[in-house]
């Protein structure tokens, strides 16, 4: 791996009488708790503006005519205690048609660095939190991504399209599954509203049809939520988020002294380690690591451009806009996350004035991820015990891997029924098989003798059986991941109105680990049909 360094605000909003749903069963509105703790904007109404000291904005969401329920998690459902509520009942809330007992809607305020430069103020453009609610496991915010303009809507209409909206609710609920920390999806529906969009921003805007996801998480606090504050010298509301936030992190700080920031500092950042771990881990690229998309809780948030690695290559970006420097590819996600690191240290430095202990925790970066990350692979290669010369191993792998263009899921999954007395065999099956690109792999040929054997020597220095290393190799590497071709798959047909492949992969991507038979057809390479078809190969931003 390449060195690291290389290179809104929810609010609990006071209790109001207004028309909503009672929801019954053991779902709960949250009670007013930190409510006083945030400033809320004094003007009431979605008209784009720049809004000064306030972390979020009250906002009514577009009302939509005659939705339809595409798909909703069944999961999350239960998780929230809205599975005894009526169909109905559910589709006015999901779609920002009705309001949760008690809660306000709201946008939040948030600025950031997009492609390395300072945008400004961003915030919710067209994602509007209809209020928090008890889950069995924690408290979530139930948000809504598409349901029109708030106050930070820009230029822009505040819609979302089914094609990026279909991508994100099958995305979040895939990531959570293959374990990777995530935001989490309720539900899409279709607004029956046309969008107009430019998909690969080439003058050639179409409509398409528009929809709302509503997305779930603990919070939607960003990095770049501090550094809209801390860009303004409003010290009096960036303290305000910080106390907040460390709230919704579950810290017990009264940041009466400058180690409670360090802490909740070091918090964040040790929580961002274990996500860009977990995404090299299955090979996922997110293409847009703005510091307005990372959350302060360490999870996946807003799934535009990503993808996953078809073959393996640490220059891979599936973002079209990206495409000429590549600063969100594959290999430098820890090295962007680092960069992003620093800019939130700078926003909190208003509140500290000194460096040394911010520079003293962002030292820990470094060693806090190379160490996961060889543990990491160690794993996904089957090596649960420490060796000096696993870092080596490892390089020397992805190297070859790169070279020979293959297929990283599909290499990694069928690693595991390696025998390592058998390695001109093993050659064979690689070189007759079609995860990779059989003349690449030709050419490095002997390299691959030369890894094989050195992997079958550090084996032999392991204790576990080769059915228990099958086992628990196979738990890290899955056997399914949402290629962005089965994801234009879906999308192709529910621009047609069937929805029964949305249905098929979300099925199948909630046990990714499994070997699931009848569904062996997805366990392949990409097929050369997709290798340059619009949503199969790169994207944009659109959405």
């Amino acid at each position: 791996m390449p060195s690291p360094y290389g290179g809104g605000i929810y609010s609990y909003i006071s209790l109001i009488h207004f028309e909503y749903f009672h929801i019954e069963s053991t779902m709960k509105s949250v009670e007013q708790t930190f409510s006083s703790s945030l400033t809320a904007d004094p003007i009431d109404n979605n008209q784009s503006r720049q809004v000064a000291e306030a972390h979020y904005s009250f906002v009514t969401p577009e009302f939509t005519e005659n939705p339809l329920l595409v798909h909703s998690s069944a999961e999350m459902h239960k998780e929230l205690g809205m599975d005894a509520m009526s169909a109905v009942e559910f589709l006015e809330i999901v779609s920002g048609n009705g309001k949760l007992q008690g809660q306000q809607p709201y946008a939040m305020a948030y600025g950031g660095h997009q492609f390395g430069h300072w945008a400004g103020q961003l915030g919710d453009g067209r994602a509007i939190n209809i209020g928090e609610l008890h889950g069995k496991t924690t408290d979530w915010a139930l948000q809504l991504k598409g349901a029109g303009r708030t106050p930070y809507s820009r230029t822009a209409d505040g819609y979302a399209v089914l094609r990026s909206s279909i991508r994100e609710y099958l995305c979040s609920e895939a990531m959570f599954h293959l374990g990777v920390p995530t935001t989490r999806a309720l539900s899409i529906i279709e607004t029956n509203r046309d969008v107009l969009r430019d998909v690969l921003y080439n003058g050639n805007p179409a409509y398409e049809k528009g929809a709302v996801v509503c997305r779930v998480a603990p919070s939607f606090i960003r990095f770049g939520s501090f550094e809209l504050f801390a860009s303004r010298s409003d010290k009096k509301n960036l303290q305000k988020l910080v106390s907040y936030s460390a709230k919704k992190l579950g810290l017990d700080l009264t940041f009466d002294h400058k180690q409670d920031y360090l802490t909740f500092f070091e918090h964040i950042l040790n929580s961002t380690v274990d996500l860009i771990v977990a995404w090299q881990r299955v090979g996922f690229v997110h293409g847009v690591m703005n510091t307005d998309n990372l959350s302060i809780h360490g999870v996946t948030i807003d799934y535009g451009p990503y993808g996953w690695l078809e073959e393996y290559d640490p220059n891979w970006t599936p973002n079209t806009t990206d495409a000429q420097n590549r600063r969100y590819r594959f290999g430098n996600q820890p090295g962007i996350a680092f960069w992003n690191l620093v800019r939130l240290a700078n926003a909190l430095y208003p509140l500290i004035n000194e460096t040394e202990g911010l520079q003293n925790v962002l030292s820990t970066f470094e060693p806090t991820f190379e160490k996961k990350y060889q543990q990491m692979m160690g794993e996904k290669l089957g090596l649960f015990e420490e060796d000096k010369h696993d870092e080596s191993l490892v390089d020397d792998l992805t190297n070859i891997l790169t070279k020979s263009k293959v297929d990283m899921t599909l290499f990694f999954r069928r690693l595991s029924g390696f025998n390592p007395e058998e390695i001109k065999d093993y050659l064979t099956v690689i070189e007759q098989d079609s995860y990779l690109d059989k003349a690449a792999f030709d050419a490095h040929t002997s390299e691959w003798e030369r890894w094989l054997l050195a992997y079958s020597e550090r084996l032999s220095s392991e204790t576990t059986t080769k059915e228990e290393r099958m086992a628990k190799m196979n738990k890290v590497n899955p056997k399914y991941v949402l290629r962005n071709y089965m994801a234009q798959e879906a999308i192709d047909a529910a621009n047609e109105g069937n929805y029964s492949l949305v249905d098929e992969l979300f099925s199948i991507l909630k046990s990714p680990y499994s070997e699931q038979e009848d569904k062996e057809k997805w366990f392949v390479k990409r097929p050369s049909w997709a290798d340059h078809k619009v949503g199969c190969s790169m994207l944009s931003c659109s959405s």
